[in-house]
């Protein structure tokens, strides 16, 4: 079977294609793990200039569009990607991201009759005006992928899908981290802490830094040696973050904002610490948490669809309420008594046994099969 990965995402600080390879890593992570499961896989994405690369034996293609900026937005039409898939003719279009139905309509006419499916990766339901163009643009399209059936339910309510198309659960992506030790990793990283908090999440609304930043207060009181690490890219609440904590001696002299840490770097910060906290309002899915198991880290997040989905229900880990700092600080408490080792190998098997790669690529490949011979 032979199955095209297409990116309509435009990258807005203009990267090349080798930047962009080292900058989005699971856009060949999927393809990978498809290819492992034994279909032929390849990329196409839109880009700044046209490319052939070649990255873990997926051979990728970018291409170049006309843009046009409106605003602080840009614009284009996927003329020759969608010439590019004429070409090409694969048996599947697995297209990344519901956020442009335009451009999966417009591509879709490229290819009559083959096969599509669309795969989710965050971003709100759509509201307004914007409702009928999302039921336009995926009218033809044969299924649709959530990390959660959940969250796939707002959508259909909302009248952007037709009525009765497919909905494959199939997690975004998952990660190549493994455990370590912790104290070597402290020692490279500087982390500390008994026990030792890592958030991993762009202070911004969605991650609910204030109630965070109450749970480790409240948690304080039983943990004194308690310390949370904090590493994040976007902060347009940063300095809201840094009010909050300069106004509570306890949490200045635990809490410590990191600020952006190097990808490849990032698998020794989740082996130092003891638990992994995020209490999210949304997520279309959850790589810090994937990683954070991958690596056989302890999860304290909140309880929205997509951690549910990834944590098994909770099965590993805690979940607390949305937004409720006392329920957040009790799970942390409750997990810091534990046997840790016990929890990290958990973790880890857990990570294994449902989250693993070669399970995605597994589940993947199932869908596109279901998909062809229906």
């Amino acid at each position: 079977m032979n199955v095209l990965h297409v990116g309509t995402h435009l990258d807005r600080q203009r990267r090349s294609p080798e930047e962009l390879l080292e900058a989005w890593p699971t856009l060949t992570d999927l393809a990978v793990a498809v290819s492992r499961a034994g279909a032929t896989v390849k990329i196409l994405q839109v880009a700044g200039e046209d490319a052939t690369l070649e990255r873990n034996g997926i051979a990728c293609e970018f291409v170049a569009e006309r843009v046009v900026q409106v605003g602080r937005r840009d614009f284009f039409f996927p003329r020759r990607l969608a010439k590019r898939l004429a070409e090409l003719r694969p048996d599947i279009i697995h297209v990344h991201g519901l956020s442009h139905p335009v451009h999966v309509r417009w591509l879709q006419r490229a290819v009559a009759g083959t096969r599509v499916l669309v795969q989710h990766h965050g971003g709100a339901v759509p509201r307004g005006w914007r409702i009928p163009l999302y039921r336009w643009g995926l009218a033809k399209i044969d299924a649709v992928s959530f990390t959660s059936s959940y969250l796939a339910a707002p959508f259909q309510r909302a009248g952007c899908f037709r009525a009765g198309l497919p909905v494959f659960e199939v997690v975004e992506s998952s990660s190549w981290f493994t455990p370590g030790d912790q104290v070597a990793a402290r020692e490279v990283t500087g982390l500390g802490g008994d026990p030792c908090l890592l958030c991993v999440g762009r202070l911004i609304p969605d991650k609910d830094p204030e109630t965070l930043l109450e749970a480790v207060r409240l948690a304080a009181r039983h943990l004194p040696e308690l310390h949370l690490w904090w590493c994040y890219t976007e902060a347009p609440l940063l300095a809201a973050v840094e009010r909050q904590i300069a106004a509570d001696p306890g949490l200045r002299s635990r809490v410590h904002l990191v600020g952006r840490v190097p990808h490849d770097r990032m698998e020794e910060f989740f082996r130092a610490a003891d638990m992994f906290v995020l209490p999210s309002l949304h997520e279309g899915s959850g790589y810090s948490l994937l990683e954070a198991l991958a690596t056989g880290l302890t999860p304290v997040v909140s309880d929205i669809p997509a951690f549910r989905k990834i944590t098994g229900d909770g099965a590993v880990g805690m979940l607390a309420p949305v937004s409720d700092p006392e329920a957040l600080s009790q799970a942390i408490v409750r997990l810091a008594s534990a046997d840790r080792g016990s929890l990290r190998a958990e973790a880890r098997s857990h990570f294994e046994r449902t989250l693993s790669f070669d399970l995605l690529g597994a589940q993947l490949a199932s869908a596109y099969d279901t998909l062809v011979s229906t």
